[in-house]
C-alpha cells in the first residue's frame, strides 16, 4: 500500500468545499498520513485568548486538502476509513461565543437577551493516560474525560459547480460533527464532481452528541486515512460503518427533517442489504433505529440514524468493503 503524507503549510488551508484546486492526487487504495489544524486556527491557546478578539471569522474550520481521487466520477462512492486519529497538540480549546451556540440567541433564532460570556476553556491532554482535563472557569471543579478524537469534517466537493463554506454540513458531508466520525469508522459518500476533491479537518479531541455550545475540544489532528473507490452506488447523503453499526447522516433545518433524511436513507440501505420491500424496511428500522444528535448549532443541523449490526443477520455493504479496509488499517497501526 502506497503511504502519503501530507502536512500543509497555513497558506494551503482551505476554507470551503469546492472552488479549491486539489493539493494531490491519489490512486484508490492509499493510505494518507495527514495533519489538520483545528477549528480556531490555533487562535485560543490559553484562557485569556477569547474569540471576539482572536479567531478571525474568515477563516475558521480550515481544512487539510482537497485530494483528486484517480478514477472518481459522478455517481461512484468515495469510501474514507479513518485508521488513526491523534492529537498533534497538548491542549485542546473550546469556547462560548457570542450569540453562537445551541442554548442562547442567534441569528436565527433572534431574540432580545444579551448574548453569553465570551469565555475560552483549555483541556490538557495526558497521552499515557488518554484523557483532556476539564477545569471550570467559574467555580474550583476539575475532571479528567476519556480522550475520543473524531473529524468534525469531512466532505466532497457539492454538485453543479457550488462552492459551500466549511461551516455547513449537506449532502456532500461537511461540517457534520458526527462523533461516529472515528478511527475504526468507514465513510462512504457519493461523488459529485470528476476526482471527488474530498478534504478533512476540524479535528475534535471529544465532544459530546449535540455539540451543545457550539465548539467541541477542538484540536489539531494526525489523521491516517485509507482512501477507496466503488464504482457506482452513491449513496444521496453520508453513510458511514463501524464494526457495529450501520449509520447514515442527515443534515438539515428544521432538525426533524435532518432525521427524516437520515431514516430514508436507512430504509434505502435496508433494502440494499436484505432485499427488503420499502415498507418492510421502513417497520423494521422503526424498531431497532438508534438517532443520536450529531450538533444541533451549524448553518444546518446534521442527526445520525444508525442500526446495530448485531440484531439483523450478517451481510456486507458495499461488497464487504469496511472489512477488507479494516484488516488494511491493522497493518498500518
Amino acid at each position: 500500500m502506497e503511504i502519503i503524507e501530507y502536512h500543509p503549510r497555513r497558506d494551503q488551508l482551505v476554507y470551503t468545499f469546492g472552488g479549491s484546486a486539489p493539493v494531490l492526487t491519489v490512486q484508490p487504495g492509499t493510505a494518507l498520513r495527514l495533519w489538520s489544524e483545528d477549528a480556531f486556527n490555533n487562535a485560543l491557546t490559553s484562557v485569556d485568548d477569547v474569540s471576539g478578539e482572536k479567531v478571525d471569522l474568515n477563516f475558521v474550520n480550515p481544512q487539510t486538502g482537497p485530494f483528486y481521487v484517480e478514477g472518481a466520477e459522478p455517481g461512484d462512492t468515495l469510501a474514507l476509513h479513518i485508521v488513526d486519529l491523534t492529537p498533534a497538540r497538548s491542549y485542546g480549546a473550546s469556547a462560548t461565543i457570542p450569540f453562537f451556540g445551541g442554548l442562547t440567541s442567534t441569528d436565527r433564532t433572534a431574540t432580545l437577551q444579551e448574548p453569553l460570556a465570551d469565555i475560552t476553556w483549555i483541556y490538557h491532554v495526558d497521552t499515557e493516560r488518554r484523557t483532556v482535563g476539564f477545569q471550570s472557569r467559574l467555580g474550583d471543579f476539575e475532571v479528567a474525560l476519556p480522550l475520543e478524537p473524531m473529524l468534525g469534517t469531512v466532505g466532497v466537493a457539492p454538485p453543479g459547480g457550488e462552492v459551500r463554506s466549511s461551516l455547513v454540513p449537506e449532502r456532500f458531508g461537511g461540517n457534520m460533527d458526527a462523533p461516529d466520525v472515528k478511527a475504526g469508522t468507514t465513510v462512504y459518500l457519493g461523488v459529485n464532481v470528476e476526482g471527488a476533491l474530498f478534504s478533512i479537518g476540524d479535528g475534535h479531541y471529544r465532544q459530546g452528541e449535540g455539540e451543545a455550545c457550539g465548539t467541541a475540544v477542538e484540536g489539531a489532528m494526525h489523521s491516517t486515512i485509507i482512501v477507496e473507490l466503488v464504482k457506482g452506488g452513491a449513496p444521496a447523503w453520508p453513510r458511514f460503518e463501524t464494526d457495529y453499526h450501520w449509520g447514515a447522516v442527515g443534515s438539515s433545518r428544521p432538525m426533524e427533517d435532518s432525521w427524516r433524511i437520515g431514516q430514508v436513507e436507512m430504509v434505502r440501505w435496508f433494502g440494499d442489504l436484505f432485499g427488503l420491500h420499502q415498507l418492510d424496511a421502513y417497520q423494521l428500522l422503526t424498531q431497532t433505529a438508534l438517532a443520536p444528535i450529531a450538533n444541533a448549532v451549524d448553518v444546518n443541523y446534521s442527526v445520525v440514524v444508525k442500526a446495530p449490526k448485531a440484531l439483523f443477520p450478517a451481510a456486507d455493504a458495499y461488497g464487504g468493503l469496511h472489512a477488507h479496509l479494516r484488516r488494511q488499517g491493522a497493518e498500518l497501526r
